[in-house]
This record gives structure tokens, C-alpha cells and sequence, in this order.
């Protein structure tokens, strides 16, 4: 099979790359070549900006891609250019999309008005009524639209949860790692916080599911969730990390009133992120290839060879003593 990512140099891409090309796909990708990647043998490069993808579309039909997996659609218009671009050249389209797209994302966000949504959510939960409450045109709801309304094209989409692995840009568990690994004798958590639970993924877990969608035409015009089937609470997340890298230390609630501004997140934390993994499990045979202890060791050690910037504000260990030391 020949199939053709646009993105693909970056944190989810490469490990996309890498199951299609273990399946014996022929794998090209449509990148602008600022983003360096180990990437297989064979792989080729189509190089160009995707805000001018039509202008390609002579170098992608040389290429004859029979799927194309979309891994940087971010608005209506990303989208929308992107399936012109593909009509009448390849057979079907996998599309990266986001569990921010429900309705429930909005009341965790305070954007959407009324109670919180039961979970976990199926792919036919309420989706947000408010679109672009992130700032700018990001926006998968239009994004899905635009994809799922070309039936000449047929597309599949894929909602990611939050992902986590080697080359997270967004580094999601060094605020906790960096404490353990500094000796710190407790981790505290915002009480609200620490009770929420979120959907997780491993990147060569959630690349798996984007190769079933690419390999599987049972797929076609069908929208998944992906992510783990235990959704853990941010405090048990922290054990889990905890358990991995070694720390002994205590996860401590702490009332929201007695921390900094710096360690409040303006969440909604009565509505939990969950959401239902059945469907693909059921019509793709999704299994997750890495075990989680594994998923976390890799994980882990990859922030720790790639730490970022610090911020000294969000490791105040003066004023979390102090708190500490108010709750004895």
C-alpha cells in the first residue's frame, strides 16, 4: 500500500511512519523540511507548505498514494484544501482530530454553559456548540466536518487523547519528573486536580491505531477514539510515573485557596475526560503494542535526556514547604 503523510517529521508522525513501514507500506511524506526525524530507509520526501498543498497536487499523483493521512489539518481551511487537493486521486483519508472536539471539553474549559457530560464518551457524544475557543481558527469540529463531508473521498478520524512519549513537545510529565528526580518529599496537587481523570496515550500506542485506520477499509467514514482504556486521576498518574522512576515520595491534595496562582489550573474539574475506546477495539482490533510500565519507562527517559526550559516560578519549592509545612 502507498500512502502519503502530510506532517509526519514530528512526535506522532515518526511513529506512524514506523508501523506503516513494519506493514510493508511504500511511505512518502509531505513536510517542510525544517524538522529533522530518524525516519526508515525509503522513505521519501515531497517537500513543500501545506498552506499550498494544491500546488503539489502534480508531485502527489506521481506518487499515486492510495491513503493519506493527515497528521497537521488545524482549520476549516486546512481542511477543506486538503480534500479538494485528494479528490479523484487517492482512494481514502486518515485525519488527526481531538477529543477537545466534545462538548465536554468545553464545560472542563468553562466555555460551554450547563452541567458536565457523563463519561466515558462515545464517538456520539455531544460535540461543542462554541468553535475557536482556543484563540485564532484551530478547530477540529470544522476540520471533521470538512473531511467527513466528501463522500467521493471517504475519510476516517481519529480523536486523539492526550498523548505522551519521546519527542512530546509539550512535555507532560516533567513538572512531576523533575521534582522526583529532585528529591522532592512530596508533590502537591490542586484537590480538584488531583480527583480529575483524563484519557491518556502512549505515541507508539496511538500510532498503532493510525495504522489500523490507514491499513483497515472498514474504516472508511468512520470516526474512533484512541486512548487507554484506564483513564487514572492526575493523582494516580503521578504514582504511576512515580512506581517508574523510582520516587518514594507522598501525592499531596491540597486545597485550592492555599496555592500559588502558579499552581491552579482555571478547570472545571467535576467534568472528567473520558472517553470510550470500544468501537476500535471492536471493528479494528486495536491493541496497544507497548505496555504501560514500558510506555512510561521510555517516556521517562527521554524527558530526562531532553529537558526544557525551566521556569523557575512553576518550581517554587520555597512556597510549596511553606504549604507543606501549614498542613502538618
Amino acid at each position: 500500500m502507498r500512502v502519503l503523510i502530510i506532517g509526519g517529521t514530528s512526535f506522532i508522525g515518526p511513529a506512524i511512519v514506523r508501523r506503516l513501514h513494519e506493514r510493508g507500506c511504500e511511505v512518502a511524506l509531505f513536510h517542510r523540511g525544517q524538522t529533522g526525524a530518524e525516519l526508515p530507509d525509503g522513505v521519501q520526501h515531497i517537500l513543500g507548505d501545506r498552506k499550498r498543498i494544491a500546488d503539489f497536487r502534480r508531485k502527489f499523483k506521481r506518487f499515486a498514494p492510495e491513503v493519506v493521512v493527515n497528521t497537521i489539518s488545524f482549520s476549516e481551511e486546512d481542511a477543506r484544501s486538503f480534500v479538494e487537493t485528494f479528490r479523484g486521486l487517492a482512494k481514502r483519508t486518515v485525519v488527526l482530530s481531538s477529543g477537545d472536539v466534545y462538548r465536554a471539553f468545553g464545560v472542563l474549559r468553562r466555555t460551554e454553559a450547563g452541567p458536565v457530560d457523563p463519561v466515558p464518551l462515545t464517538e456520539d457524544a455531544p460535540l461543542r456548540q462554541n468553535l475557536f475557543p482556543f484563540g485564532g481558527d484551530y478547530d477540529k469540529i470544522p476540520v471533521e466536518r470538512a473531511v467527513m463531508g466528501a463522500p467521493d473521498l471517504p475519510g476516517t478520524i481519529l480523536r486523539l487523547p492526550a498523548v505522551h512519549g519521546p519527542e512530546d513537545y509539550q512535555h507532560r510529565l516533567f513538572r512531576y519528573l523533575k521534582r522526583m528526580e529532585d528529591r522532592r518529599p512530596a508533590i502537591l496537587l490542586e484537590e480538584g486536580v488531583a480527583r480529575w481523570r483524563w484519557t491518556r496515550g502512549y505515541v507508539e500506542n496511538v500510532a498503532e491505531a493510525v495504522a489500523l485506520g490507514v491499513m483497515d477499509a472498514r474504516a472508511a467514514g468512520r470516526v474512533y477514539n484512541v486512548g487507554e482504556m484506564e483513564a487514572f486521576t492526575e493523582a494516580e498518574w503521578v504514582r504511576e510515573i512515580a512506581q517508574v522512576a523510582g520516587w518514594k515520595g507522598a501525592v499531596v491534595a491540597v486545597p485550592g485557596d492555599r496555592l500559588p496562582a502558579s499552581m491552579k489550573k482555571d478547570i472545571n474539574t467535576d467534568q472528567d475526560i473520558i472517553v470510550d475506546t470500544a468501537r476500535i477495539r471492536k471493528e479494528l482490533d486495536y491493541r496497544e503494542p507497548v505496555p504501560p510500565e514500558e510506555a512510561l519507562r521510555r517516556t521517562i527517559a527521554w524527558e530526562q535526556e531532553n529537558p526544557p526550559e525551566i521556569d523557575p516560578q512553576d518550581f517554587d519549592y520555597a512556597a510549596e514547604d511553606r504549604i507543606l509545612a501549614g498542613l502538618v
